[in-house]
């Protein structure tokens, strides 16, 4: 627990109206909208099994260990203490200086293009097998714009809607997985003869290993509404600890149940879920799997709108971006930055992106390393900031807790150079998007040489 604190003051650069303990964000809502930031449920996990279910589990078992939970005590620790407007980007400022909390707000945006345009898109592909009606002509790009619409509103009307939303889609997509938890081990066996289109997936190790890291990213998704909780110094370390949990077990168990059926590895490949389902329930199971994939894309765009419209909020309150979008409704929702976010969005639905794994996971990992940094930095100029949750271990537990999430994102470099996008390797792609983004830093000083909001002067967020 911290005590008063005697380092040199600080005045926040966010400070927002209180409002109503009622439109606050409670514990559950706060894990609700982490599940969808960073999984979305079983979903994901498909192609990880093809190198194995022995090695699946044990991917799916060490890479929280190894890759999430180290996250989630760094989140807990700073989210705690710094329960700031925008999350990780005030934490990074606040640490090391305006230019690399710049490149941690850039790093975040330019990879939510590559996250952002694939879940309007997999809600569609998990339509149209039920209805393939929607697959003719632009009525899937319609259905896609549908999705965004439709999260836009539910974003502008305020967190507490979205995350109340999270909580029951988080149950309705749990409960198909949950019914192959228990029919599984009533077929033990019997599904090793069963018949499937063989599979194209081409995933080793390593590549399950990627896919693995891909699927339990995004824990700090979640610090950028940190105003807009309840309690945070309390809430976020619990609601972070037990989202890990609750991931962790939605991708174990499922896998394991399906291990004890026989079910041969050569089955598995990305989408193959409802396939799966249907052979341990029949028709209705099967569909159940299918809405939940639908489900599931709502979700994860549902609940990613709400945290990086926050970025482009906290951002004008420093003066990097227009004042406009740090406007607010009623609710205290940006609702231009959720337009604007949304637009684009919106407008790369029509450019098939991809799911870049290597890239995200390297743009990703770049700004975590920003984060743990700033976890160091933090516990060296100012050790006596009040910090309801601290990594364990003292100084030795802040340095320490970021070793291995860094380890495996150096990994991933290494595997990227193997990876082709748009002509060039995927190291090479990500070098340009992250360089890219020093560019506007500076061409941002270029036209607006004031540059960042002095401290003292307050800025507010506007209705």
């Amino acid at each position: 627990m911290g005590t008063a604190s005697t380092a040199r003051p600080f005045i926040s650069l966010h400070p927002i109206p209180l409002r109503k303990h009622s439109v606050r964000l409670t514990l559950w809502p706060l894990i609700a909208a982490t599940f969808f930031m960073v999984s979305g449920g079983t979903y994901g996990t498909e192609d990880i099994v093809h190198a194995g279910y022995g090695r699946a589990i044990l991917i799916l078992l060490l890479t929280p260990i190894l890759w999430s939970l180290p996250t989630a005590f760094m989140i807990g620790e700073l989210s705690s203490a710094l329960p700031h407007e925008g999350g990780y980007y005030a934490w990074v400022r606040r640490a090391m200086g305006n230019f690399w909390g710049f490149q941690e707000a850039w790093l975040s945006l330019v990879a939510s293009i590559f996250d952002m345009a694939i879940y309007p898109t997999l809600f569609v592909a998990y339509l149209t097998r039920m209805f393939p009606w929607f697959s003719e002509g632009h009525r899937g790009v319609l259905v896609g714009l549908a999705v965004v619409g439709v999260c836009t509103l539910l974003n502008i009307l305020g967190v507490r809607v979205v995350s109340t939303t999270s909580l029951w889609l988080f149950f309705a997509l749990s409960a198909p997985f949950a019914l192959i938890v228990v029919l599984a081990p009533l077929k033990y066996g019997a599904l090793f003869h069963a018949v499937m289109t063989p599979t194209t997936s081409k995933v080793d190790l390593v590549g399950g290993l990627l896919i693995a890291m891909w699927n339990y990213m995004g824990w700090d998704n979640a610090s950028t509404i940190a105003t807009e909780v309840e309690r945070p110094q309390r809430t976020y370390p619990r609601a972070m600890l037990a989202a890990v949990a609750i991931v962790t077990l939605s991708y174990i168990l499922p896998v394991a149940a399906l291990w004890m059926t026989g079910l041969p590895v050569g089955a598995w490949e990305t989408g193959s879920w409802a396939d799966i389902a249907g052979l341990l329930g029949g028709t209705p199971l099967r569909l159940a799997l299918v809405v939940g994939g639908m489900v599931s894309a709502f979700g994860m765009f549902n609940a990613l709108v709400m945290s990086y419209s926050r970025l482009p909020l906290a951002m004008a309150l420093d003066g990097m971006l227009p004042r406009v979008f740090a406007k607010l409704n009623r609710r205290r929702a940006p609702w231009v930055a959720i337009g604007v976010c949304a637009v684009g969005w919106a407008w790369c639905l029509g450019l098939g992106f991809e799911r870049l794994v290597t890239i995200d996971i390297l743009l990703y990992g770049t700004s975590l390393l920003l984060e743990f940094v700033a976890l160091t930095v933090l516990r060296f100029r100012e050790p006596d900031l009040p910090r309801a949750f601290r990594v364990p271990g003292g100084m030795f537990g802040a340095i320490a807790v970021g070793i291995t999430p860094m380890l495996l994102l150096a990994f991933s470099v290494v595997r990227s150079e193997t990876e082709q996008v748009l002509g060039m390797t995927s190291l090479d792609l990500g070098m340009v998007l992250m360089a890219s983004g020093v560019v506007a830093y500076f061409l941002k000083h270029r036209f607006k040489p004031q540059g960042w909001a002095p401290a003292q002067e307050n800025p507010q967020a506007t209705v």
